[in-house]
């Protein structure tokens, strides 16, 4: 039989890992699957004195990562006792280390100000890095201001495949309710001249598809669509999203950071005030093309 997916937890020791943990360890548990929890201790780079103090117990820098990975053990099992948690402690850069280790698995979630596990070192740029360049879905957890809130997916004219799998999978764990946000895009100063393009008829019944697809993926699940008209995508998302217990996006492209999460993507990312899911794929799927 097939092994089962893993997701996977980057944790530095910071109140924004320790969410992440927590709520990956909630996912592990209502999915059935193991938790990856990783430390990346960046240490080894800077200095080769990692021992103890002599005369002081349990000091010295390679003492401090072990003593991080127990910390984030204890709030997996805090939030999920019966969850079955691996851990690794890894020297070196998350950003190198982390694609890597989620390659192809059911998830990876970091915390928002990133892991970098050096006083603040990597503020926000391994969340990003990792959110332009995972193999898998990525977390963003933030907060979870709304626990009792639904799931909003955003999806484009591609009907978003990826981004809609992974919001009716979250959906149906948590017993959500799942709304599907299409937002068409209104330029600033545009007007109906003669003979428009009536588009809406469309944009429907691409949200009709979306809802039948969900409804089959999620059974259960109590679905609605929305079809919103804005100047900016990314403030019509934001603003649909708020009070959801999270927000999925799918993105594009693959690669650097530069021009490969895509502009939708990346502003709700910086903006939402709750976790974010961005829908990645291995790099040959279809899904990473997707245009959000």
């Amino acid at each position: 039989m097939p092994e089962s997916k893993t997701i996977v937890v980057g944790y530095d020791g910071s109140a924004q890992a320790a969410q992440a943990v927590r709520w990956a360890a909630e996912q592990a548990a209502l999915r059935n699957r193991p938790l990856h929890l990783v430390h990346c201790s960046l240490w080894p780079l800077l200095t080769h004195d990692l021992g103890p103090v002599p005369g002081v117990a349990d000091s010295g820098l390679e003492r401090s990562a072990q003593v991080t990975v127990e910390e984030g053990l204890a709030h997996a099992k805090h939030a999920a006792p019966g969850v079955e948690v691996r851990t690794s402690l890894l020297y070196g850069w998350p950003s190198v280390h982390l694609p890597k280790i989620s390659a192809g698995e059911e998830m990876l979630v970091v915390g928002s100000r990133g892991i970098g596990g050096f006083m603040g070192l990597l503020v926000g740029s391994v969340s990003l890095e990792m959110a332009a360049t995972a193999a898998c879905p990525v977390a963003v957890i933030r907060s979870d201001e709304h626990p009792d809130g639904p799931v909003v997916v955003a999806i484009d004219s591609s009907g978003s495949t990826a981004a809609l799998e992974d919001a009716c999978a979250v959906a149906a764990v948590t017993g959500a309710n799942l709304n599907i946000v299409h937002v068409q895009h209104a330029p600033a100063g545009y007007r109906l001249l003669r003979d428009p393009v009536d588009a809406r008829p469309a944009a429907e019944a691409l949200l009709d598809s979306a809802v039948s697809i969900a409804r089959d993926l999620a059974p259960g699940t109590t679905v609605e669509r929305h079809l919103l008209t804005d100047t900016s995508i990314p403030r019509a998302i934001l603003n649909a999203s708020r009070g959801a217990r999270l927000t999925v996006v799918g993105t594009k492209g693959h690669g650097l950071i530069k021009g490969t999460i895509g502009s939708t993507a990346h502003a709700v990312l910086h903006h939402a005030h709750g976790p974010v899911l961005i829908s990645r794929r291995n790099s040959t799927g279809h899904d990473a093309q997707e245009m959000l």
